[in-house]
C-alpha cells in the first residue's frame, strides 16, 4: 500500500459515497486509475467493504450496554452461538484473558437487557456495563503505525 492508496482510504473513510470523479480528484489520479486501485484494494481485502453509520437511537435504541461473558466450561461454541444469534449485539470480540467475549448490545430500556441475556445465564458468566458516552467511535487506524508516534517499535514489514 502506497501513499495514494492511504489517501484514497482516508477520503472513503470520511465518506464513502464520495464520486469516483471527486476521488480522482482528491488523490489527483485520473477516474480509471482510481478504479483499478479500489479494485486491488477490494481483491487484497485492503478495503473489506463499505458501509454506513447510524444512529442507534434514531431507530428507538436508548441505551448501549458492554458485556464481558465467560462461558462455563464445555459451553464455549454455545455461547458464541448465542451472541451471533442475538441481533442486539451489534459487534463482539473474542479476547484472551479473564473472559472470553466482549460484546456491545444496543437497548431499547434497560428492561431489555435481562430478557435478552437470559438466554445466555445458564451457559455464561456475564459482566455488563451500561455505556455512558463514546468519546471515540469506531475510527481507521493510523494508515501508516511507522509514521504516528514515535514511541512505538519500528516494522519492516506490514501484514495484510
Amino acid at each position: 500500500m502506497d501513499s495514494i492508496d492511504r489517501r484514497i482510504i482516508a477520503a472513503l473513510a470520511s465518506n464513502a459515497r464520495i464520486s469516483l470523479k471527486e476521488l480522482s480528484a482528491t488523490v489527483g489520479l485520473a477516474s480509471p486509475s482510481v478504479a483499478e486501485r479500489l479494485k486491488r484494494l477490494q481483491e487484497q481485502r485492503q478495503i473489506a467493504g463499505f458501509t454506513v453509520a447510524i444512529n442507534p437511537r434514531s431507530l428507538g435504541y436508548a441505551f448501549q450496554a458492554i458485556v464481558r461473558l465467560n462461558p462455563v466450561p464445555g459451553a464455549l461454541d454455545a455461547v458464541e452461538k448465542l451472541i451471533v444469534g442475538t441481533p442486539e449485539v451489534i459487534e463482539c470480540d473474542r479476547v484472551t484473558g479473564e473472559d472470553c467475549f466482549i460484546a456491545r448490545l444496543c437497548l431499547p430500556s434497560i428492561e431489555a437487557l435481562d430478557v435478552i441475556l437470559r438466554p445466555f445465564h445458564k451457559r455464561a458468566h456475564t459482566v455488563t456495563s451500561i455505556v455512558k458516552s463514546q468519546p471515540v467511535l469506531r475510527r481507521l487506524p493510523p494508515l501508516n503505525p511507522d509514521e504516528t508516534n514515535p514511541r512505538l517499535p519500528r516494522t519492516n514489514h506490514h501484514t495484510r
